[in-house]
């Protein structure tokens, strides 16, 4: 759940922030009620049963559990090994045309829904087993699911659109404000969802691979480049190529990184020597240093691209980690590159995420875990949010 981890490390910045205008301009903070309604608006076209599951953990507790559609909380119980069943979580959802409301707890989670069947959740010793849809004998292989990461808190509810693991069923985010207007993302352009299946399906190198099919033949999803390269879906080698340039580039030249928008003066420089590229401080002084990062780091964001939540390495693993994947990092020597029209032009680079973002309407996705540098993803925010929204869209 890496993209929850984010938005509560986000929405905990945000109370930091909002905390000192609220000093500034003297003016009380907005109490964010115990649970706000979340209307689920089905528009997909389909006449399959609709399942809802709002999975996470209590905010004021700690523990891992579930929210029934009246809000209140359930805590997991002890799990085994092998997983035992969870308890059924499920609610049901609003019929093709109909919409259906629930309450939001002040929660980090997921909001899970699947079409026909229920999806099968269990338990370790260790807390909840997620979908691993990439595992070939997980229980929710065949099942046509989807869901969306929020976290709601006293600063505030942040929801988004996600494709970090997985694109399949469709579906758009909302919040609605106290004046209310609504912020909406994650909704397709028309012809979208098939296009982006067709484009991948043209894609050479292998990333047509990524799409997985039910028993009849119907497509379910597309798995992420990660999974694509884990199961040997998509060559390991995706990437290489891409990053033999940059080393040769930077090798002689530097690479300026400035990872907080609000600070440009605050700037990291990094150079090549061997198999590492060390950054420095203004002082000279090296912060931080990265092996050359293999195909699986880039499209996860992880492992030899790691960003802890720190104020030096993680910034500058981040802004990396979105060069790499945009294919930026060639033609821009000072990075994030603010200018998305130069973003997945290298014949060499994430297409997964190209396809995603050239399908939707904003232009704006998750489609890899942080595509969030430059605020290119599909999330939407209010510190006084009267209602959260669920839309599952038409599939053509």
């Amino acid at each position: 759940m890496r993209i929850t981890h984010r938005l509560l490390a986000l929405a905990a910045a945000a109370a930091t922030v909002a905390g000192v205008l609220t000093a500034v301009i003297d003016q009380p903070a907005q109490a964010v009620p115990a649970t706000i309604p979340l209307k689920i608006t089905n528009n997909s076209g389909r006449g399959d049963a609709v399942y809802i599951y709002n999975l996470g953990t209590n905010l004021a507790t700690g523990q891992q559990g579930w929210a029934d559609a009246s809000g209140n909380f359930h805590a997991w119980p002890a799990g085994g090994n092998p997983p035992t069943p969870a308890p059924d979580a499920s609610i049901v959802g609003p019929s093709n045309g109909q919409s259906t409301t629930i309450q939001m707890p002040k929660f980090s989670g997921r909001v899970y829904f699947s079409y026909g069947q229920k999806l099968v959740f269990k338990l370790t010793t260790g807390g909840l087993v997620q979908p691993a849809v990439q595992n070939p004998s997980d229980p929710n292989r065949n099942i046509l699911f989807n869901w969306s990461e929020y976290t709601l808190n006293d600063s505030g509810l942040w929801i988004n659109s996600t494709q970090v693991d997985m694109f399949s069923a469709p579906y758009a985010v909302a919040v609605q404000l106290p004046d209310g207007s609504t912020k909406t993302t994650g909704h397709l352009k028309s012809g979208g969802y098939n296009g982006f299946y067709n484009a991948l399906r043209g894609q050479s190198g292998g990333w047509g691979n990524l799409i997985q099919t039910a028993p009849d033949g119907s497509v379910l999803r597309a798995l992420s480049p990660l999974y694509g390269v884990e199961t040997g879906a998509l060559p390991a080698s995706a990437m290489d190529d891409y990053v033999n340039r940059v080393w040769a580039k930077y090798t002689n030249e530097t690479l300026t990184v400035t990872p907080f928008g609000g600070q440009p003066n605050l700037n990291y420089f990094g150079r090549v020597s061997g198999n590492v590229m060390n950054f420095t401080n203004s002082s000279g002084a090296v912060v931080t240093s990265f092996q050359k990062p293999d195909s699986a780091s880039i499209f996860g964001c992880f492992k030899l691209l790691d960003a802890p939540n720190d104020q030096v390495r993680g910034p500058i693993s981040r802004t990396l980690c979105a060069g790499y994947n945009r294919s930026t990092l060639l033609v821009n020597p000072n990075q994030p590159d603010p200018n998305n029209s130069s973003f997945y032009l290298d014949s060499v680079t994430n297409h997964y995420a190209r396809n995603i973002h050239a399908q939707m309407v904003d232009g704006k996705a998750y489609g890899f875990a942080f595509d969030d540098v430059g605020n290119h993803e599909a999330l939407v925010h209010d510190g006084n949010p009267q209602q959260a929204s669920l839309i599952l869209d038409p599939f053509n």
